[in-house]
């Protein structure tokens, strides 16, 4: 038996039911639609995820390091007044190289070029660097040659201070290399770090998002970092094949790279973790 419902009684007037009498007579003798309900035709049962292989074992760790966290404290870079703001990016840059010789230092290693035009950085003013809000008319480089990429702030872990999200070439191939800091106790810290075949770098909210190429036409890898506080880290919390805007010739980047961008970052991930890095002008 249904529970009986509780309220105003069910009974109408003899005035309200002339006027009900009158809209449904009013309704009949109107032509074309009114705007009632229609049949939407027949409703797709659901279904639950059909779970494949249920004896197969769980995996008990990854078969790929695709480098998840990135937190490495910057040795040798100032942080003055403990303000991001006033770090030389540059010197970040070379700090970081510095740390990876194999991988920038001598003929043979593959970013050799990115190494041998340091020289052309010199010393960045940080009063002169990129801010998210009025940077449109700067230029990309801190000078010609330089392979540093202009700095951008954004505060991306909720503390109330800004983040730099720095990028740098990766020569003499295409790939571009993308970096976040921030500040501990006064000491600069990489939270993020992402080299690939980069179409796009953008900072959405509190998040990074990096498109890349692939090698589908008219589609594009679009990869987005976001804070992790446990973590102290950006961790990568989506990797999705999208259809790009305008189109794609799916080449890659004439670079050998074709294909799903690994989310592994840097080549010589740090001693502390792997490495897996706004508005953008």
């Amino acid at each position: 038996m249904l529970p009986s419902r509780r309220g105003r009684p069910a009974r109408v007037t003899a005035f309200a039911a002339l006027l009900l009498v009158t809209a449904a007579a009013g309704a009949l003798a109107g032509c074309g639609d009114t705007g009632g309900l229609r049949d939407a035709g027949a409703t797709a049962a659901a279904r639950s995820p059909a779970r494949l292989w249920p004896g197969l074992p769980p995996a008990s760790s990854p078969a790929y390091d695709i480098g998840e966290v990135e937190h490495a404290r910057v040795e040798g870079v100032a942080v003055p007044g403990g303000d991001i703001r006033g770090v030389d990016p540059v010197a970040a840059v070379r700090a970081e190289i510095a740390a990876h010789p194999d991988d920038y230092a001598g003929t043979g290693a593959r970013y050799h070029e990115t190494s041998a035009r340091m020289a052309d950085c010199g010393t960045d003013d940080p009063e002169d660097t990129g801010d998210t809000e009025d940077t449109e008319d700067t230029e990309d480089t801190a000078r010609d040659g330089c392979p540093v990429l202009r700095p951008y702030y954004r505060d991306l872990t909720g503390d109330g201070r800004p983040e730099m999200t720095l990028g740098f070439r990766l020569l003499p191939g295409r790939l571009t290399a993308v970096r976040v800091y921030t500040v501990e106790k006064d000491r600069l810290v990489r939270v993020m770090s992402y080299d690939d075949a980069v179409s796009a770098v953008e900072l959405a909210g509190r998040a990074v998002v990096v498109r890349s190429p692939s090698e589908v036409a008219g589609y594009e890898y679009r990869l987005q970092w976001t804070w992790d506080a446990d973590q102290r880290a950006m961790l990568l919390t989506s990797d999705e094949m999208l259809r790009a805007d305008g189109g794609g010739d799916g080449d890659g980047d004439g670079d050998g790279h074709t294909g799903r961008p690994s989310p592994s970052a840097s080549p010589s991930p740090s001693p502390s973790a792997s490495s897996p890095s706004g508005d953008a002008p």
